[in-house]
């Protein structure tokens, strides 16, 4: 059994930051990519960033310059600074990580998310 719980969300004003946690828990083995996903009402889940095992960071479009990931792997953690933010990063943010079991089958798990909302 593998957990997901994240932590960070809240209320903001635009141009204000916030800082997203997730930690991992339950039978690892090993952890390869983490990352944080996002959706908002009536609007499809999409990638926000993710980080390989060894903390390579890929994000989308709309968040570069903004957004940093990062993840402390011996704390099975990962992070999500979100600095200037827009109303339109409002949503709910999900983390998501591939966990691998003893015998070596990576399986992906999400966490419940958490909100997000930035006031303009």
């Amino acid at each position: 059994q593998v957990q997901l719980v994240e932590s960070g969300g809240g209320l903001v004003q635009a141009g204000g930051s916030l800082r997203l946690s997730c930690v991992v828990s339950g039978s690892i083995f090993s952890i390869n990519g983490m990352g944080w996903y996002r959706q908002a009402p009536g609007k499809q889940r999409e990638l926000v960033a993710v980080a390989t095992s060894n903390g390579t960071p890929k994000y989308t479009d709309s968040v570069k310059g903004r957004f940093t990931i990062s993840r402390d792997n011996a704390k099975n953690t990962v992070y999500l600074q979100m600095n200037s933010l827009k109303p339109e990063d409002t949503a709910a943010y999900l983390c998501n990580a591939e966990v691998a079991d003893v015998k070596q089958n990576y399986f992906r798990y999400w966490g419940q998310g958490t909100q997000v909302t930035v006031s303009s």
